[in-house]
């Protein structure tokens, strides 16, 4: 179902990421996605969606997405589909199966009662 109201402009992106990049002190009990390597890993995954020439996706960091003891966390809208990805290889398959072509990632998805 869609918000969308006729006179609401079309989309900017057909897909926006969302990677936290959210950064906590070393010893603090959540951990944060920045000390899991997300800054590096957003960046790959920014790279590589140009590499592939991947149009009318945007690649953002954002700040804390509140998940970051499962992280690092990613989410992909307008689907609001949430992932933990710890490798490049993780990013990649985000990037090539649901970024690229609309699929989901099961074995990554984060539900809502995950903690």
């Amino acid at each position: 179902m869609s918000n969308n109201t006729p006179t609401d402009p079309s989309p900017y992106f057909d897909r926006h990421v969302f990677v936290c990049t959210n950064e906590r002190a070393e010893d603090h009990p959540r951990g944060s996605c920045a000390r899991k390597g997300s800054v590096e890993l957003r960046a790959y995954m920014k790279n590589r969606a140009k590499e592939l020439g991947i149009d009318g996706v945007r690649i953002n960091a954002a700040g804390c997405l509140d998940r970051c003891e499962l992280g690092p966390t990613v989410v992909v809208y307008p689907e609001g589909v949430w992932y933990a990805c710890k490798t490049k290889e993780e990013f990649e398959e985000v990037l090539s199966r649901h970024v690229q072509n609309g699929e989901r990632v099961p074995h990554l998805m984060l539900q809502p009662e995950d903690t």
